[in-house]
């Protein structure tokens, strides 16, 4: 199993070319290109990776936008110990999982 590591949003779309991973667990705010934009490069390159967004954003314009690039889940930082494993299994399992952001606004 190969794991990865990225710090912008083209190392993630590069480093996804090669490791073909099953999941990437990525945010919307990352330096050089975008979350959201770098799930729509993965997409129009062909990857089937299950996307998940972890990003503080709670805004539901973010999660739409997020969704509609293909990710499969989006979880809120501050839900993360509640959620991240859960989404992971949601995901695999072929469903879309979306964290509560009630109290976030």
């Amino acid at each position: 199993m190969s794991s990865g590591v990225c710090g912008t949003g083209e190392s993630l779309v590069e480093a996804a070319g090669k490791l073909q991973p099953d999941v990437i667990v990525t945010d919307i705010s990352m330096p050089k290109l975008n979350g959201i934009d770098a799930a729509y490069q993965l997409r129009e390159s062909g990857s089937l990776s299950k996307i998940i967004f972890l990003t503080v954003h709670a805004d539901p314009d973010f999660v739409q936008a997020a969704l509609k690039t293909g990710a499969v889940a989006y979880i809120w930082k501050l839900r993360i110990e509640a959620d991240l494993l859960v989404a992971i299994e949601e995901v695999l399992a072929g469903r879309i999982f979306v964290s509560s952001l009630e109290s976030a606004v």
